[in-house]
């Protein structure tokens, strides 16, 4: 399930690619500046019937200019393998001997500064902090921490129905920036793999206003 939804991302980041067009102009003041959206990517992942990881976004956005963007989004989800594996080329991911003795469910709110460099072309950074609950195998919570959660991205930024909605495949490197010591049991696996993961892919949905 993961492989055939890491597919459909890539089909949509290929598409994303056409000479379409995206960016806002600057001296534009006509546009929505303003939006709401989610990762319908990470959504499609709550489909996977081994580890879903009951995942919630919700994008709110403001372009300062054609060109700069600013947003933030409230998101929760839960895992039960180290965030280091990655969970589509590495065949480490979901093996019994790598799991967790439970899961880690997180709430964080991610900011978001997007710059257009050409047309439809931008880069993003996503600062996130989480509040993290380790969680054991019987479901009774044994531990909190935090975890400060950066995403490096690049997209397209396409257009849909004369601009009232978006669309945004994108490739990015996740990186896990800081975290507090994780729970006996959850450290020993978490410390065998890197902080950073590359490359993952994104594709967000949006409706302007």
């Amino acid at each position: 399930m993961q492989k055939r939804i890491f597919f459909v991302g890539l089909v949509f980041m290929l598409t994303g690619t056409l000479p379409l067009k995206a960016q806002y102009a600057k001296s534009d003041s006509t546009y929505k500046r303003w939006f709401v959206g989610t990762s319908l990517f990470v959504l499609l992942g709550n489909l996977d019937t081994e580890n879903p990881p009951n995942f919630a976004q919700l994008n709110i956005g403001y372009r300062i200019t054609g060109k700069d963007v600013i947003a933030f989004a409230p998101k929760t989800w839960r895992y039960a393998w180290p965030n280091g594996i990655h969970p589509f080329l590495n065949k480490a991911y979901k093996k019994p001997e790598e799991k967790f003795p439970g899961y880690v469910r997180e709430v964080g709110i991610t900011a978001s500064y997007t710059r257009f460099v050409w047309k439809g072309l931008y880069t993003q950074l996503d600062v996130m902090p989480t509040w993290q609950i380790f969680v054991n195998d019987n479901g009774g919570k044994i531990d909190n921490g935090f975890q400060l959660f950066n995403s490096y991205r690049v997209g397209y930024h396409i257009k849909l129905f004369r601009d009232k909605f978006f669309f945004q495949p994108s490739l990015c490197m996740t990186h896990r920036a800081y975290h507090t010591e994780l729970p006996d049991g959850f450290k020993q696996l978490d410390d065998k793999w890197s902080k950073f993961v590359f490359p993952e892919p994104g594709l967000n949905v949006g409706f302007n206003f």
